[in-house]
């Protein structure tokens, strides 16, 4: 399968895990060379990052120094996105099942490509000017959906617990949030 056929496979695969359907698993490869054509899935999902903070200064106000939050906001994405990647590397061998990394982690991938566009999906009501009861509902519904989503793919790759999947999950949201607090400790606002 060639670079273009993967990343097709990859998000078609992670589509279809997205409305509950277990088979988009099998779309993507187990093998080194689909995890790593995977990592495509970074630059697909910078525009997603984009998105959200230009909807969020849209309907807060553009913060006077925009081009450093917005710098911030792509290195502690990168960052985040890459340590998740190492620490996952080093725990799922421990687990037993480390001949299901490769497709756990192009899953993983593709499926941020998907919770991208979801989250920013949740924000068009609040650009749109939603009453904010209708705005904050379409934003909790999107997470929510794209948490599920990182958790449902997460239990398919790794064939684990329903406990287990949330600790991967859990790991990458505190992975996220420290990256962030580290990031406007060092930074400023």
């Amino acid at each position: 399968m060639n670079a273009l056929m993967t990343m097709a496979a990859g998000l078609s695969g992670a589509a279809r895990l997205a409305f509950g359907k277990p088979d988009g698993a099998g779309l993507v490869g187990g093998d080194r060379l689909s995890a790593i054509r995977s990592f495509w899935a970074i630059p697909m999902a910078l525009p997603s990052l984009v998105c959200r903070l230009l909807t969020a200064w849209a309907v807060d106000g553009v913060p006077a120094n925009a081009g450093r939050v917005m710098g911030r906001e792509l290195i502690v994405f990168i960052v985040g996105w890459l340590l998740f990647i190492e620490i996952t590397h080093r725990i799922v061998p421990l687990m037993g099942r480390g001949e299901r990394w490769p497709r756990f982690i192009a899953l993983w991938n593709w499926c941020n490509v998907v919770e991208g566009a979801l989250i920013v999906l949740g924000g068009l009501p609040a650009l749109l000017g939603a009453p904010p009861i209708l705005a904050q509902a379409a934003e909790l519904i999107t997470i929510g959906w794209a948490l599920w989503l990182e958790w449902f793919a997460t239990r398919l790759a790794l064939g684990i617990s329903v406990s287990g999947a949330i600790s991967f999950v859990l790991l990458d949201q505190v992975i996220g949030i420290i990256l962030a607090m580290v990031a406007i400790t060092l930074g400023g606002k």
